[in-house]
């Protein structure tokens, strides 16, 4: 008797048969069999797509099929594909590609919905994207791809279906010495990952907008302690995010910290995006993180010290009001817009380490869950000082994607054993997207501004559903932290 491995097997390359040629695949490979192959793979030739305002080229060397397409260098070009699949669910999805002017980023629709961003990474030959994982109906779907920053060449896409990634988060924090309310919220954080996404909105004078306009209040609100930095205090800037952060906690919500940090000192302090007051920027100052971190006995060293040792004081008055803090310092760095991550991966790592070291054991601060906020490995600074891992997310206007792959490849960065975080957000993935996609960020915090209340980022309907959806968690469905402190 067949086994149901074995039909499933064979149907699956009987429709692969019919798919090639009813399609046009110019390449495929289908599942034998053998139970414990490789699943089957679909291959689409672009030359053979739907195209938009680009051209079939063939003069570079090493792609597949008849040819390639080129020419992505208007808003409108774009490259759409047919394709069918067997049966609902998700698919990997992988571009092959060659982009040969740098780093170039495309924008991807699957059924005529936004799908987000795919990076393509810098290559003179032609290669492939890492797969993006995507929802598709049983039959026939569209994947287009849209020209986004342009000026790159696309040879195939390949579709195969797509496994869950492994991984067990582990319910303990780096700092052995973790207070009991920072136990109890990670222990919580871990308890929703895969049931919930807790929302999470940044600065908390959007609570009455939210409250009158939506009905529900988030469960983490953001702060920063931007005005908290010297450079800043020395100008003339106070800040009461500190004491707005304590009554927060003490109507049951979740706190969580930023700190765009001013630059030490070399503040160039010039109209045009150079004022004192944008001093995190890179171009707004000329202090130099690897020199500060390769020279010790510097006055630069000193004075980063005197920055987190100002820090460390607002931090240990949360501490002793009980409150515990997701705490996300040396946010973006990968991106090298603010000056901690200028100089590359290493002075930020070595700076994160810094942070850690003199907070925690200098200062004896053990309230805080330590947040990274970058995606790719060569920044992560390690397991054994990074709590969870975290990803920003700007994607356009009124597209509430899963941000699936970004999701993954932060799982494939801590193999599974950390949560993964949506630190800032601009539009909020939508919560039946994040279930079918098994996209399990453990909360998303929605940046301030027209992001919030534009109504072009988040429509006022998405941010009711969102609220209101029974997989988001909010401040009215939060524990009693006491309660969990004693479990």
């Amino acid at each position: 008797m067949l086994t149901l491995q074995l039909v499933a097997a064979l149907a699956a390359f009987v429709l692969l048969i019919g798919f090639a040629a009813m399609f046009k695949v110019s390449r495929a490979t289908a599942a034998t069999a053998s139970p414990g192959d490789a699943p089957p793979e679909w291959i689409y030739e672009a030359e053979e797509a739907e195209l938009t305002g680009v051209s079939v080229a063939a003069s570079a060397p090493g792609f597949s099929g008849q040819g390639y397409v080129t020419g992505f260098d208007q808003e409108g070009d774009a490259l759409t594909f047919r394709v069918e699949v067997p049966a609902a669910g998700l698919y990997h999805l992988v571009i092959g590609y060659r982009s040969a002017f740098g780093e170039k980023r495309l924008n991807l629709q699957v059924n005529s919905r936004a799908h987000g961003e795919v990076v393509l990474a810098a290559s003179d030959a032609f290669t492939e994207t890492a797969p993006v994982k995507t929802l598709l109906q049983e039959g026939a779907n569209t994947i287009t791809i849209l020209a986004g920053w342009g000026w790159y060449d696309v040879d195939y896409i390949k579709l195969s279906p797509a496994e869950p990634l492994p991984g067990r988060i582990a319910n303990e924090l780096v700092n052995p010495n973790a207070t009991p309310e920072a136990r109890a919220l990670m222990s919580y954080l871990v308890d929703m990952h895969g049931k919930a996404i807790l929302s999470g909105q940044q600065d908390y004078k959007n609570l009455p907008w939210l409250a009158e306009n939506v009905g529900k209040l988030p469960a983490i609100v953001g702060f920063d302690f931007m005005d908290d930095s010297p450079s800043r205090v020395e100008r003339g800037t106070r800040s009461n995010e500190t004491e707005l952060a304590i009554r927060w906690h003490r109507q049951g919500g979740i706190v969580t910290f930023v700190w765009h940090w001013n630059a030490p000192k070399g503040l160039i302090d010039e109209p045009g995006g150079k004022e004192w007051w944008r001093g995190f920027y890179t171009e707004a100052t000329t202090f130099d993180v690897a020199y500060a971190m390769s020279n010790p006995d510097s006055e630069d060293y000193q004075l980063i010290l005197r920055d987190i040792d100002a820090i460390a004081a607002k931090l240990k008055q949360l501490q002793d009001a009980g409150v515990p803090v997701l705490f996300r310092p040396l946010h973006e760095a990968e991106g090298g817009w603010f000056w901690w991550g200028a100089k590359g991966p290493e002075p930020a790592k070595a700076l994160w380490r810094l942070l850690f070291e003199r907070l925690t054991y200098h200062h004896g601060l053990n309230n805080l869950i330590w947040v990274w906020n970058s995606i790719s490995p060569e920044w992560y600074p390690g397991d054994d000082v990074v709590d969870i891992v975290s990803f920003d997310s700007y994607p356009p206007p009124g597209d509430y994607g899963p941000l699936i792959s970004q999701y993954e490849s932060l799982v494939s960065l801590v193999q599974g054993r950390k949560l993964v975080a949506l630190t800032e957000n601009g539009a909020i993935p939508d919560p039946d997207l994040l279930q079918a996609y098994g996209a399990y960020w453990s909360w998303f915090c929605t940046w301030t501004g027209e992001f919030l209340t534009g109504g072009s980022h988040n429509s006022l309907e998405h941010l009711r559903k969102v609220y209101h959806s029974d997989y988001v968690i909010t401040l009215d469905e939060l524990p009693r932290w006491d309660w969990l402190q004693t479990r």
